[in-house]
């Protein structure tokens, strides 16, 4: 079975005709995907009998939604959901004035090790297919009832570590027969794959890049990066520089603020120094706080003066809050010693049926998952918490 979000059109126009059927029916598809119609018995205009072809061969891999979070301060909207195959990834929805953005994910976890990242703390799964890229701002968009504008690949997972699916889902969200999103308003960010920057570059896309920093010298990145002790900050300029060359765009610097650690004002001044020349945007990003490292974020005083002496030394530059929550983050529930209950009802129509509880152990355990049905483990549930507690694990229900 493939993901038919996984097609360009030229790709299913070819699949129909390799199955004797008209090629522009793979137009008409696409128009009822992209209308949220999700189960092919749905679409009108379509043959009974390619009905029957498209439900044999395929499916329209749409995540559910487990959870949705809420900032306690704007109308940020962080959720959480579930893949076919039950892993689970974030995307985050922010609605500005300009339109609506989303940042998503392009793997399940990310073996990357940025120490400010809670999503790399589990490492790596798999990476996601273009299609479940895709599907993230479908589901995304039919949940807000309002058109996305704005995509930032900023999720779990490294963008350029899965190289080949991203560069795909950057033309199927461009796509007029799709969600149409120009590449103008896509951000692609990277923690700084050197090789992986130049082919980007070589592509000459209209996409923004963003360059995870965080420090002015490679031996404080190598603190907090572990992609420094490959390459360094040199290395990763040079290839901004041949980036910027080749598309004409301009590249953001993001940059944490972690107190103690990036965030005096000799490391200002010396970022300024470091950036003078490289015509960027810097984002300055106080740390969020996790309970799996100490890191801490500065004071607001020190963020204030660490963004005026970029702007004194000539360096454009904005302080990115990310919202505080009023609820705790929502794959605290799928780390450290804990038992993840997650309830998925079925689905209707061709999206597979996903019933039954899922157990998950701890992060580094991500991958290892035992299923079975609803009133079976409904009755392991009510039975064999006290062997669960007495392995000294914690039940935690995520949804229901």
């Amino acid at each position: 079975m493939y993901n038919i979000l996984n097609f360009t059109l030229e790709e299913l126009q070819d699949w129909m005709k390799e199955n004797k059927e008209s090629a522009f029916r793979a137009k008409q598809v696409f128009s009822w995907i992209y209308k949220d119609v999700w189960n092919f018995d749905d679409m009108k205009n379509i043959p009974g009998a390619l009905k029957e072809k498209l439900k044999e061969n395929f499916i329209i891999d749409i995540p559910k939604i487990v959870e949705v979070y809420e900032s306690n301060v704007d109308d940020t909207k962080k959720l959480l959901l579930s893949m076919q195959d039950n892993n689970l990834i974030e995307c985050v929805l922010m609605k500005y004035k300009h339109g609506n953005s989303i940042c998503v994910s392009t793997q399940v976890g990310c073996r990357m090790g940025c120490k400010f990242c809670a999503s790399t703390i589990g490492g790596r799964i798999r990476d996601l297919s273009s299609g479940e890229i895709l599907a993230q701002i479908m589901v995304a968009q039919k949940y807000l009832g309002e058109r996305i504008s704005n995509v930032v690949l900023m999720g779990s997972g490294e963008p350029l570590d899965n190289f080949d699916n991203v560069i795909k889902f950057l033309k199927l969200v461009n796509a007029e027969y799709g969600l149409n999103i120009g590449q103008r308003h896509i951000t692609l960010s990277t923690c700084g794959i050197v090789p992986k920057i130049i082919e980007l570059a070589d592509l000459n896309l209209s996409i923004t890049l963003a360059i995870s920093l965080h420090a002015f010298s490679d031996e404080k990145r190598r603190v907090i990066m572990p992609i420094a002790n490959k390459y360094t900050i040199a290395e990763i300029l040079d290839a901004c520089k041949y980036y910027m060359n080749k598309t004409g765009r301009r590249i953001t610097y993001e940059y944490s603020l972690v107190s103690g650690v990036n965030d005096s004002k000799e490391d200002a001044r010396s970022l300024s120094k470091l950036l003078k020349d490289m015509n960027g945007h810097v984002n300055l990003i106080p740390v969020n706080e996790i309970k799996e490292n100490t890191l801490k974020r500065p004071s607001k005083k020190n963020i204030l003066e660490f963004e005026e002496i970029l702007k004194d030394n000539g360096i454009d530059a904005d302080i990115v809050n990310r919202v505080e929550e009023a609820r705790p983050n929502i794959l605290d529930a799928i780390r450290n010693k804990q038992v993840d209950i997650v309830i998925n009802t079925p689905t209707k129509g061709n999206d597979s049926t996903r019933d039954g509880f899922k157990i998950r152990r701890t992060a580094t355990e991500f991958s290892t998952e035992v299923m079975t049905s609803l009133d079976t483990l409904k009755a392991l549930v009510e039975v064999k918490k006290k062997e669960i507690k007495d392995a000294g694990l914690e039940v935690y229900n995520i949804a229901e």
